[in-house]
């Protein structure tokens, strides 16, 4: 199995909301200044879910890992040092999602990079398994589908996979998102049966990090969705879009916007293109006020094409192209 290069450093010090710790106070650094150096990345992780990625929510999480490790000199022990460079790991992380989400992948990737030697060099399994499972994500919108299944692959083996069926399931719906994209139905089928069950097993009232809140039965349909469009039945892909829009609450609205997208590509493509156009433009209104993150501007982008491709003429497309034209202007 491939590894990326995870020593490549990579510094950003620019300044951020991020709640400063102990600012004042040259005395040693211990776990409860660990603890509301943490609660940054809830508010970072709370914007992510409204807004999705951005630039400044990329250098909030800069900032909050510069500072995570800016306080190493002053650690109490060893097990405080090591709390801090998981902290820094998560907020690396979020930089690399934020990135990911906006369509910067070359950032994206010298973040992730980044992380995972410190997520490595905390011994925090949960931030490592975050790493791989972005780099699976990084891989999908970089088109490298086989580097996909790798990185979920690679998720699969830490800790955290083998310890809890929560985090085994969403490496396993990784696997199988690759392998769809691969044109594997064999192989994406029996990945998604694996991620099924392990999410069945799992106690989702269990304490997690604030980021992985968005995974559960929802993101799995969404993922189920995306699988079954992947492997040419819609009218599936179309099903587990709904389950995943009655399953994903209101406040993930990045989420349900994204799901929302999958949702019209599906019916575009069983050639239902008025009802298409219309759940399409709905993704306009549920971001109102905010642009739209990179990645579900590409797959708009995807939706019109594919729209010019099946139905060029109707009026429908026509006016779903006016009102694509004008989001585009105001974005």
């Amino acid at each position: 199995m491939r590894r990326r290069h995870f020593l490549t450093a990579t510094t950003g010090t620019t300044a951020a909301a991020v709640p400063l710790v102990a600012a004042a106070r040259p005395s040693s650094v211990g776990t409860s200044d660990v603890i509301r150096l943490r609660e940054g990345l809830e508010t970072l992780t709370t914007l992510d879910h409204t807004r999705g990625g951005h630039e400044s929510l990329e250098r909030a999480a800069l900032s909050g890992a510069a500072q995570a490790l800016g306080m190493q000199e002053r650690a109490a022990s060893q097990r405080v040092r090591q709390r801090l460079f998981g902290v820094a790991a998560d907020y690396t992380a979020a930089a690399a999602w934020s990135a990911i989400d906006a369509r910067h992948r070359k950032q994206a990737q010298q973040y992730l990079d980044r992380a995972l030697y410190l997520s490595r060099m905390s011994r925090n399994h949960t931030a490592e398994l975050r790493v791989w499972n972005s780099y699976a994500m990084l891989a999908r919108e970089s088109g490298d589908y086989t580097q996909v299944v790798d990185a979920a692959q690679a998720a699969q083996t830490t800790t955290a996979a083998r310890r809890d069926p929560f985090f085994a399931s969403l490496a396993h719906a990784r696997t199988a998102t690759g392998h769809a994209y691969l044109g594997d139905r064999q192989a994406a089928l029996r990945s998604l049966g694996y991620a099924e069950e392990a999410l069945a097993k799992a106690d989702l009232q269990t304490s997690r990090p604030s980021w992985a809140v968005f995974y559960g039965p929802g993101e799995l349909y969404g993922l189920t969705s995306i699988i079954h469009g992947r492997l040419g039945d819609p009218a599936r892909a179309e099903a587990a879009s709904h389950k995943d829009l009655a399953a994903t609450p209101a406040r993930f609205r990045r989420n349900r916007a994204m799901g929302t997208a999958w949702l019209a590509l599906a019916q575009l493509h069983q050639r239902d293109v008025e009802q298409a156009c219309a759940t399409a433009e709905t993704v306009f209104d549920l971001m109102e006020g905010d642009p739209l993150p990179g990645r579900m501007r590409s797959l708009l982008g995807d939706f019109h094409r594919d729209l010019i491709t099946i139905a060029p003429d109707s009026a429908a497309a026509r006016e779903w192209a006016d009102r694509h034209r004008t989001e585009w202007t105001l974005a």
